[in-house]
């Protein structure tokens, strides 16, 4: 296990977090994403824990608080010191009825983080993040009422999550011009299969020094190894009954079939291909694994193992390539008109 700062912060993360989406069960979805029980969540962190893993994301929506209420027994029953692991919660979603029950408004955010402090059972949260975009509500807002958490000392560092990139971007803007808490993290859907964040999220990640959380990076389960054109419900897969993130399946087919011939070569499985492309994208911090079964989670754990060459990722690259779109398209060929034969490449200019 490998460990990277998050984004432009002092605060060390392994390179795999552990997700807590299925634990609890909760109504509708949640009993299709999982519902782990206080002994099986207790054997998943552990397993974690063992295999170098330092951070825990978790949500006050999933399963309706059951999934922090069950994580924070977790670090009670294994006598888990505070220190030595980095936990993530997210707010946003429903939580409660009423048009104030939901969102990233100051009081929401305010409420809610008592509330998943009592069900994690800690007196500060490391990293806490917006679940999603409040249309209802100003950034502004919402980057205020994150500080005030921060001087409080109840929230350490604040992320965000499914933001597109002119929000985050909005977000660093106001927290350096008011000398607020600056977002440390964006928490976002990436896969080999779904690219799609390269074109706005990554440029200006890299640029403004935050941290990429990546979620799904199997893709809903799609690159499990279960899927194939053959086998288009993957054996009763949980796509066949909650079919998401969309992915282009006919896209798809071709990443797999490339995944197969590469894990085949290496002696691994499809999913630590996946996931070891992944950890060889330098944008990203940690990508977050999540797992019903302690031999789901054990596969994962595998992919900090698997070395990837330069032929593999070009193969992986060859069938997963983003096509080009403007402006980017017209922005590669504008780039080569400040120099002639005989100059360097241009480099990245430092802001």
């Amino acid at each position: 296990m490998r460990y990277r700062n998050l984004g432009r912060s002092g605060l060390i993360v392994s390179e795999l977090c552990l997700g807590t989406m299925t634990f609890g069960g909760g109504e509708g979805m949640w009993q299709v994403v999982g519902k782990l029980q206080q002994d099986e969540a207790d054997a998943l962190v552990k397993a974690s824990l063992d295999a170098g893993i330092n951070f825990i994301d978790t949500a006050n929506v999933y399963s309706e608080g059951q999934s922090e209420t069950i994580l924070g027994q977790s670090l009670k029953n294994l006598g888990v010191a505070r220190d030595a692991v980095v936990v993530a919660t997210k707010v946003l979603g429903r939580m409660g009825k009423g048009p104030n029950a939901a969102g990233a408004s100051r009081g929401h955010i305010l409420d809610q983080v008592e509330q998943s402090l009592k069900r994690l059972q800690l007196d500060h949260i490391d990293l806490y993040q917006i679940h999603g975009v409040d249309p209802s509500t100003p950034i502004e807002e919402t980057i205020e009422a994150l500080d005030s958490l921060v001087r409080r000392g109840i929230v350490r560092y604040v992320g965000l999550s499914n933001w597109a990139a002119w929000q985050v971007a909005k977000a660093i803007g106001i927290a350096e011009r008011k000398q607020l808490a600056r977002p440390t993290s964006l928490q976002a859907y990436y896969t080999v299969a779904g690219r799609d964040l390269e074109r706005e999220l990554v440029p200006m990640m890299q640029s403004e020094g935050v941290g990429l959380m990546v979620w799904s990076p199997l893709a809903g389960g799609f690159l499990s190894g279960k899927y194939s054109r053959e086998d288009a419900q993957g054996d009763g897969g949980r796509r066949a009954n909650f079919d998401f993130p969309p992915v282009d399946k006919n896209r798809a087919y071709d990443i797999i079939d490339a995944m197969k011939k590469i894990a085949a070569a290496k002696s691994c499985t499809v999913p630590q291909v996946a996931i070891a492309w992944l950890l060889h994208q330098p944008v990203v911090t940690s990508v977050i694994i999540g797992a019903k079964r302690p031999e789901q989670l054990s596969d994962n754990l595998g992919a900090v193992d698997v070395k990837l060459d330069e032929a593999d990722l070009a193969a992986l690259d060859a069938v997963s390539k983003l096509p080009p779109e403007y402006p980017g398209w017209m922005t590669e060929r504008q780039a080569t008109y400040r120099f002639t034969e005989g100059m360097p490449p241009p480099r990245p200019v430092k802001r």
